[in-house]
């Protein structure tokens, strides 16, 4: 395990997340609209919208309607706009406006499950929280890096397998080989700089 991690680490020392964002609110909302959609899809959609919103008060002055006009290409924008809403409203009323860095006040927001929270906790407070996505998922378990039938299980796995040293990177070391390399259908596994630490059985040529 420390071998993988320390291959990731030698290819790319300090991994960043592919999500645009201004600060630690934009990225809230970059991260709730990415779910089910592609990094590259909200990006294109929010480019607009954070140049006049970066913040939960202009996202009320905005409204739902304004908000949908940005986000329509995305999918479940509808009920995504009604959560983004929602949100801005207890931050303003309820915590000041400020974005919380605690999981728990994080997912008491509307549209903020485990996986949003720890995508922020990771990013903004560079905490070692593990965001467990489709591609962590099939990372984990094809490698045996860590492997699990549930996203919790694959988490968990994570915090149990993972050098403590190597925690913080984790998530997205493991997103982007997820993204790139070990994709999907045909994985690119010549081109893999953990080949041969690799569990994965059906290895392509």
């Amino acid at each position: 395990m420390r071998e993988i991690f320390s291959r990731f680490s030698l290819s790319e020392p300090e991994p960043k997340g592919e999500l645009h964002h201004l600060n630690v609110y934009t990225l809230v909302v970059a991260v709730a609209l990415s779910a089910q959609a592609t990094d590259k899809g909200v990006n294109k959609a929010t480019k607009s919208l954070f140049s006049i919103v970066d913040s939960p008060k202009k996202m009320l002055d905005l409204g739902e309607d304004g908000l949908v006009e940005h986000i329509k290409t995305i999918g479940l924008y509808k009920t995504k706009a009604r959560n983004i809403m929602k949100m801005a409203k207890i931050l303003v009323e309820d915590f000041d406006g400020d974005v919380p860095n605690s999981r728990a006040a994080l997912q008491s927001l509307p549209g903020v499950g485990r996986k949003t929270a720890n995508v922020v906790l990771n990013m903004w407070w560079h905490q070692p929280a593990q965001a467990v996505d489709t591609h962590i998922f099939r990372v984990g378990n094809r490698a045996g890096i860590a492997p699990g039938k549930t996203v919790d299980h694959v988490e968990r796995a994570i915090e149990d397998n993972v050098p403590a040293d190597f925690q913080l990177h984790a998530h997205h070391w493991l997103i982007l080989h997820g993204r790139y390399i070990c994709v999907a259908r045909k994985p690119k596994c010549r081109a893999c700089i953990i080949n041969d630490l690799c569990q994965f059985e059906e290895k392509t040529q």
